[in-house]
């Protein structure tokens, strides 16, 4: 994926949502294979990408002043690579890579904006099920997103202004995110998925799902 200086392609939340389209365009691929048992290569897969988000976003933060202000949004793309491998790769363990969507890729990223993608994926019991979505909707709910990033990179590069500090806090963050984005994959990929195609989109109507926070909790091994 080609990135693009933010200062030359319009205000923040719009080149987050340019990039998180171009982001869509292809599944990353995975050497991972479907196991018998495979919460514990999840797991695993979950801990690696923590240390790799850890180190992406201190090292890109690490830069004072102006120059490091340069580095926040290419931070939170390096990041989504680093988290969309590792979506991709639990995916594959749990045997679901081949049918692996966007519209999925897009629900596990983006639990920090879910209300931006409460139409895409929806939880019925022990079942996902996912409504395909037009070009046009994807394009809106990119655009939402943009709009909740763009806030959180404000704070990221207010952390800048104290280098070392702010390194370590906004890699910090980055594991944090990186955690929860593997606690989405688990529990989608160790449950039967349902899809629905855009045609059929209003047999089954979106909703807001209330979850049950002990059941997501036990899922997710805590």
């Amino acid at each position: 994926m080609t990135v693009a200086s933010p200062a030359t392609t319009g205000n923040p939340s719009q080149w987050i949502a340019r990039q998180i389209l171009d982001f869509l365009t292809d599944v990353p691929a995975s050497r991972e294979r479907p196991l018998e048992h495979p919460r514990a290569r999840a797991e695993a897969i979950a801990l690696a990408a923590r240390r790799k988000a850890f180190l992406a976003s201190s090292s890109l933060a690490l830069p004072p002043g102006p120059l490091g202000w340069l580095t926040v949004l290419p931070e939170l793309v390096a990041i989504w690579k680093v988290q969309a491998q590792m979506v991709a790769d639990i995916a594959a363990v749990y045997g679901q890579h081949t049918t692996l969507t966007r519209e999925q890729m897009l629900y596990c990223l983006s639990h920090a904006a879910s209300q931006a993608v409460r139409d895409l994926v929806v939880r019925a019991g022990q079942r996902w099920i996912v409504h395909t979505a037009t070009t046009r909707t994807i394009r809106r709910v990119a655009d939402r997103i943009g709009v909740k990033l763009s806030q959180r990179a404000l704070g990221s590069s207010l952390a800048r202004a104290l280098p070392l500090a702010g390194a370590l806090g906004v890699g910090a963050y980055a594991w944090y995110d990186t955690r929860q984005v593997a606690r989405t994959a688990i529990r989608m990929f160790s449950h039967e998925v349902e899809f629905i195609p855009a045609d059929r989109s209003t047999e089954v109507p979106a909703r807001r799902v209330v979850r049950d926070r002990a059941q997501d909790a036990r899922e997710a091994g805590l």
